[in-house]
């Protein structure tokens, strides 16, 4: 009996080393598939974030992006990818290597860089080795902090300048451009948004230190104002609100008030956010008095290997403001913004003057990615002034160094 209990007792440890033997390796395997769901994951939407620019971004010649050896730098970089929060962090570095504020993704954390123009309040030139505060937006923090065009920048947050431009600076370019400069150090200094900044500046040899994000800076709560200057000039600003229909109404409001002045000035200096077409057309339709071309449109279709183009005409509306008019632009007027000032250019309605613009590229279109629903923003369409100028490259005719000196000229035009 004994000798028989003890049989039974070895067959019974020896089955369960055996069970316990299998276990472990299909539990490994298990993980490990596990773990290559979760991996594959982010490379599988990587592929495909790849994938809708390479075949739907209209910009890589003017950019001069190298998107094959992009893809060669930050594919393998989604196998050790472990959430969505390190997957966004790669996301905004690939984003940084088109270099323009057009480009983003819908999402962030608060580490993520504002965007820019839409969260910069300062605009910085760089000139040979040293870099220069050569704008500041109006009404904004760092103008209350004191800032002002022309001071240079010793330090952001304590820290050098240049070295902490590699951040921003495409890594899959051979050589950076001037674009690519003036892209990284204004990304730099818009910050995150969990970010205190530290301006150093020096000034007529002098340093001063400023904090701009310690000062609370309300935005406009209307859509639009608009008031009589001196002279019976009529001023209307648009405060970043080309994207809402009800800026429609208002801005006939406006205009019908200021209809027995003899000039208006419309100032879209403050329009970073971009809009949309239908607003645009229903503003610039309050100035002409007959069908006019504003801007061009062009899309290769690559898939076909043709291209579509098109000319968008401004169609009268209500009654038309006969007066003189001037229209302010800067680095705060994008994307519709600035279709806006080349579409009156074009119908040779009014004096421009400003800055030169955001530079925003394109009309943008929006994609997002199959697994983690992260969405991004592909300029897809390239556009013109109607006489063949890239809306990016358009410089006011009468064009000014910075913001403070755009409204003075604005003031000697409408006279």
């Amino acid at each position: 009996m004994k000798f028989g209990w003890l049989l039974v007792y070895i067959s019974s440890y020896n089955f369960n080393c055996l069970i316990m033997q299998n276990i472990k390796p299909a539990l490994f395997f298990l993980l490990l598939t596990l773990s290559l769901k979760g991996q594959s994951i982010y490379r599988e939407d990587f592929i495909e974030f790849w994938n809708d620019y390479n075949n739907n971004f209209a910009y890589f010649k003017e950019q001069q992006v190298d998107w094959n050896k992009v893809k060669e730098i930050y594919l393998p970089a989604t196998d050790t990818i472990k959430n969505n929060y390190e997957f966004t962090l790669l996301l905004e570095n690939v984003i940084n290597e088109l270099h323009n504020g057009h480009i983003s993704l819908t999402s962030g954390y608060d580490t993520s860089n504002r965007i820019i123009p839409s969260g910069a309040d300062v605009y910085a030139e760089k000139r040979e080795n040293s870099f220069f505060i050569t704008d500041v937006r109006k009404n904004s923090a760092a103008e209350k902090a004191g800032i002002k065009p022309g001071m240079e920048i010793l330090s952001f947050n304590k820290k050098d300048v240049a070295a902490q431009l590699q951040k921003f600076l495409p890594k899959s370019a051979e050589k950076y451009t001037p674009a690519m400069y003036s892209y990284a150090v204004n990304m730099l200094l818009a910050g995150t948004y969990a970010m205190k900044r530290e301006f150093t500046l020096k000034q007529d040899g002098k340093i001063y230190n400023y904090f701009p994000d310690t000062i609370v800076n309300e935005q406009p709560k209307t859509l639009l104002e608009y008031k009589i200057l001196p002279g019976n000039t009529g001023y209307i600003k648009i405060n970043n609100s080309l994207d809402n229909y009800d800026l429609i109404p208002a801005f006939d409001k406006a205009v019908d008030s200021l209809m027995s002045t003899k000039s208006i000035i419309l100032d879209l200096t403050e329009t970073p956010g971009g809009g949309n077409t239908t607003v645009a057309r229903a503003i610039m339709g309050r100035f002409i008095d007959k069908d006019m071309p504003y801007q061009k449109h062009l899309i290769n279709e690559k898939e076909y290997g043709t291209v579509r183009s098109w000319i968008e005409y401004v169609v009268p509306r209500k009654k038309t403001y006969k007066g003189r008019l001037v229209i302010m632009a800067g680095h705060w007027t994008g994307s519709m913004g600035e279709g806006i000032v080349i579409g009156f250019d074009a119908m040779k309605r009014a004096k421009i003057t400003g800055t030169k613009m955001a530079g925003l590229i394109g009309a943008i279109y929006t994609f997002k990615m199959k697994n983690t629903q992260i969405g991004y923003q592909i300029p897809a369409e390239k556009m013109y002034h109607i006489d063949g100028t890239p809306r990016e490259s358009f410089i006011p005719p009468y064009n000014t160094a910075n913001s403070i000196e755009t409204y003075k000229q604005a003031l000697k035009l409408a006279k």
